[in-house]
């Protein structure tokens, strides 16, 4: 019960916030071009897609650690410095991501 609660506010909530986005102001024109915001909502798209593969690999590379340590547990020190390594690169991929999000909306 308690799930279908918080799922019921959740979706009140998004109508409620869709509802004021969507309004148009008094003077704003209708031919208003809409270039600047599609890069943002395209970069944001891109991004979400680059933050999702980089939460795939980091899982991915955690459970081979655990698996492995389990298996050898005398190497799991080795193990465990070779996955700090690899969650590091994966890591600075989303942070390169980022930085050209930040380059080409501000660009547009």
């Amino acid at each position: 019960m308690n799930k279908l609660k918080m799922l019921g506010l959740s979706t009140l909530g998004l109508v409620v916030m869709a509802a004021t986005a969507a309004a148009q102001g008094a003077n704003q024109t209708a031919g208003v071009d809409n270039h600047r915001s599609a890069i943002a909502i395209g970069a944001g798209i891109g991004f979400a897609i680059a933050v999702f593969g980089g939460a795939l690999g980091q899982s991915k590379i955690g459970a081979a650690a655990c698996e492995g340590a389990a298996r050898n547990p005398g190497a799991a020190g080795r193990i465990q410095t070779m996955m700090i390594l690899g969650l590091a690169l994966i890591e600075s991929l989303v942070l390169f991501a980022l930085l050209i999000v930040f380059t080409v909306v501000k660009g547009a």
